[in-house]
């Protein structure tokens, strides 16, 4: 045994023949978690795993039913054994036969309407997740399936929101909203979740009487506009923050729970991370909007009052 080696966990499952359902709803969770079996009944799994614990709780099902079963700590007689068990481990084909997938859900993005491709992108993640969650040794593959992945999602993004913009470096300075006040404020056109969120934060708490010009080309921005959420704005994405985390910080708005809830739930639905229970409603609110409402400004009152109800709605709630 070399010091080196993985630590590894057996699960030695015995069923009586009339467990039928038993043994394959067993042989599923065996599957799903990610272990390689040595033979039937003999089923592997690297100790360092996340699903370790759920060995025990297949066993204990096991007895339950009048079977047997042990959960076994092993290792590897020697570096050959060790590399011999974590090749049962390579998911290098599940993640080929997922990219081949997912090339081809590309070329059909432009075709798509919103619904279809958010539908596809959630069917993927899945995909993607499944195959992420048992791979417990990545490798090459697994650093380009994560590329892809990326490239993918920026493609869905760029197709839902032409222009994005790209995060700049550098802090944000604090603003003096006196200096801000019955100003006229620019963004791309056919608004998205950053963008309309971040207007109706202008008007609903940095300026009230502002006055919003809709781009149809970010280099058209007058010169004494207040541009947002495109490259080369005033207002726009800084390291990790979107165009309303900035303007909450530039304003110094980044201290009310309420709109710091709003800012997370933006963050995920325009760049990704954690989200808020709230944010798959919003999304598919303002997808079903901007279907019906073809004027910005209209579709600004109408979300405005969505982002009115969730400002409420975290208001009065300090769950974190």
């Amino acid at each position: 045994m070399t010091a080196t080696s993985e630590s590894w966990l057996l699960l030695i499952v015995s069923l009586p023949t009339a467990s039928a359902t038993t043994r394959m709803r067993i042989w599923r969770a065996i599957k799903a978690i990610g272990c390689a079996a040595l033979r039937d009944g003999a089923y592997l799994l690297p100790a360092h795993a996340e699903q370790a614990a759920q060995l025990g709780n297949l066993a204990d099902e096991a007895l339950q039913e009048d079977g047997q079963a042990w959960v076994l700590r092993v290792q590897p007689g020697n570096g050959a054994d060790d590399g011999a068990y974590k090749a049962l481990f390579d998911r290098t084909s599940d993640y080929t036969d997922w990219l081949a997938e997912l090339s081809e859900a590309r070329k059909t993005l432009p075709d798509l309407a919103t619904a279809e491709r958010n539908r596809l992108q959630r069917r993927h993640a899945r995909a993607y997740e499944a195959i992420r969650r048992i791979d417990f040794f990545p490798n090459e593959t697994s650093v380009r399936a994560d590329a892809q992945w990326r490239d993918f999602t920026a493609a869905i993004e760029a197709t839902r929101s032409p222009g994005e913009p790209h995060a700049a470096a550098g802090n944000i300075p604090r603003r003096d909203p006196a200096q801000y006040l019955g100003r006229q404020w620019a963004t791309r056109r056919h608004l998205w979740v950053d963008r309309v969120a971040s207007a109706w934060l202008i008007r609903r708490f940095i300026d009230p009487h502002a006055r919003f010009l809709w781009l149809a080309n970010p280099a058209d921005c007058p010169n004494d506009a207040l541009g947002f959420d495109f490259d080369g704005a005033t207002f726009t994405h800084v390291d990790g923050r979107v165009s309303f985390e900035v303007l909450l910080a530039s304003f110094g708005l980044d201290g009310d729970h309420a709109l710091a809830r709003l800012g997370a739930m933006v963050h995920a639905l325009d760049v990704g991370g954690s989200t808020a229970p709230e944010a798959c409603g919003f999304e598919a609110i303002l997808a079903g909007a901007r279907k019906r409402v073809t004027d910005d400004d209209a579709l600004l009152v109408e979300i405005g009052t969505v982002l009115d109800s969730l400002y409420a709605h975290f208001s009065g709630s300090r769950k974190p």
